[in-house]
């Protein structure tokens, strides 16, 4: 008899979540296997792309790297080679002149004299020996001046000084050009270029400089030239024939051997120069330029033609002519037409301390504010002078002063100064009357009546003066 098997049953709900648990634990162990897996293969993966990443980032700061220091090495040998202008030596004192200063000291004790003041009674002295014991009286004088000149308190100044300048302003020559020193260069002069100064106008109508050499180059004449080639702008036709070959499509530039080597120019430097215009080929042939399109075509080949006539070779951008002078006490003096003082200053030769520019903006922009304020006085002070009219320095010194007061030159204007003004009524009073007063209502500015034109307006005495004092004392003898 043989047995029958059954199949065993599931006795409780307990034992089938048993097994049901026990086949999700199978089913999640091999999930979790391929997710490793995958996630393996995915790591390996970033690893190498992130070393390939890697080594090219380190490949391309090695090249910058090596690039920022060939560049160091290049701006370290430019250095070197540039040669530093000496300062200007400073001449010291004789004793004699020592001894007298000290001894002036002594005598003005704690009262003050300007250095001008005193290097004038020192010079006057030493020349004349007989004013040695005078000396004490000569002080106390020259103090008792000085002190008479100082500005009284509340004085107008500003009006003292327009005044000063606009009156003998109303006698000058309308006379635009005159021959200044030089008879070859035109430079701007009398009332045209006073109101031009005092506009502050970005360039001057007839820029022009005055270039001063240093050690040998102002005493040899062939290294002033050379000084002079440098700065002077030479282009294309000045120094070349330009011919147009139309039935080839060609430009041929033919050289004028004895122009070049009086400009110090070589074959080389108008080939190097003529290759910088995109879409062309320039090859040498001898004594001439061959020049190709790259794209042939007639409309292009006469664009070049114009481009090669006013090509720059040489110089400087700006100086349009150059006129070289023997002067009896500066040697050779190099006088353009046509300002740039950054790039001047940076050529070998130049002296840098006394070349000097018409143009005040530039001078603002290379060398200072301080540097603008004294060109302004000198240029006003020369103009002025020059016309024969004498007007004190002092008065042009505070225009200067006005002008540049916020490190900036700003024009004597309704752009400038006059904007600025804190009354409205001075304001309107100068220009565009109708805006100024309007915008002032629309802000809902007040008008303190500081100054004169708002008082004048008004109708009541200036707070200026004699009119600033409101008190009258009667001083009693003392007991």
């Amino acid at each position: 008899m043989t047995k029958k098997t059954t199949p065993k049953k599931i006795k409780t709900k307990k034992d089938a979540k048993k097994v049901d648990t026990k086949k999700s634990l199978k089913t999640t162990k091999k999930i979790i296997k391929k997710d490793t897996k995958q996630t393996k293969k995915k790591e390996t993966k970033k690893e190498v792309q992130t070393t390939k990443e890697q080594t090219k980032i380190t490949t391309k700061t090695a090249k910058k790297e090596t690039k920022k220091k060939k560049e160091k090495k290049k701006e370290e040998e430019k250095e070197e080679t540039k040669i530093m202008v000496p300062p200007p030596i400073k001449k010291e004192e004789p004793q004699e002149y020592q001894k007298l200063r000290t001894e002036i000291q002594k005598v003005l004790d704690d009262r003050f004299l300007p250095g001008s003041v005193i290097d004038e009674i020192i010079v006057k002295v030493l020349n004349d020996k007989t004013l040695d014991k005078k000396l004490k009286i000569i002080i106390d004088r020259s103090f008792e001046h000085y002190n008479k000149n100082l500005i009284d308190p509340s004085e107008a100044c500003g009006i003292v000084g327009a005044q000063s300048i606009g009156e003998p302003g109303t006698q000058m020559t309308m006379r635009t050009f005159h021959y200044a020193g030089v008879a070859e260069i035109n430079v701007t002069l009398g009332l045209p270029r006073l109101i031009e100064i005092v506009d502050a106008r970005s360039i001057p109508s007839t820029p022009m400089m005055n270039i001063y050499l240093r050690d040998e180059y102002q005493i040899n004449s062939d290294l002033a030239k050379q000084v002079a080639n440098q700065i002077e702008i030479t282009k294309l036709n000045s120094i070349a024939d330009i011919e147009t070959d139309l039935t080839n499509l060609t430009i041929k530039i033919k050289t004028n051997k004895s122009t070049m080597d009086n400009k110090n120019i070589s074959i080389d430097e108008i080939a190097d120069s003529v290759k910088k215009i995109r879409g062309i080929d320039a090859k040498i042939e001898k004594d001439s330029i061959k020049v190709s399109l790259d794209e042939p075509s007639y409309k292009k080949l006469l664009d070049i033609n114009e481009t090669l006539k006013d090509l720059k070779v040489k110089g400087i951008d700006g100086i349009k002519r150059i006129i070289i002078r023997k002067e009896p006490n500066e040697g050779y003096v190099i006088y353009s037409e046509g300002s740039n003082l950054e790039k001047v200053l940076e050529i070998t030769g130049v002296d840098p301390y006394r070349t000097t520019t018409n143009d005040i903006q530039a001078v603002g922009r290379v060398l200072g504010i301080e540097a603008a304020r004294n060109m302004i006085i000198e240029e006003a002070y020369s103009t002025l002078s020059e016309q024969g009219l004498n007007v004190d320095r002092r008065h042009i010194m505070l225009v200067a002063d006005v002008m540049t007061a916020d490190g900036t030159i700003r024009a004597i204007g309704r752009h400038g100064v006059s904007k600025e003004k804190e009354s409205v009524l001075s304001r309107a009073a100068f220009e565009i009357t109708v805006s100024h007063l309007l915008q002032a209502a629309r802000r809902g500015e007040t008008d303190k009546l500081g100054g004169v034109a708002e008082n004048i307006i008004v109708g009541q005495p200036v707070n200026l003066g004699t009119g600033a004092v409101e008190l009258v004392m009667k001083r009693g003898k003392k007991k």
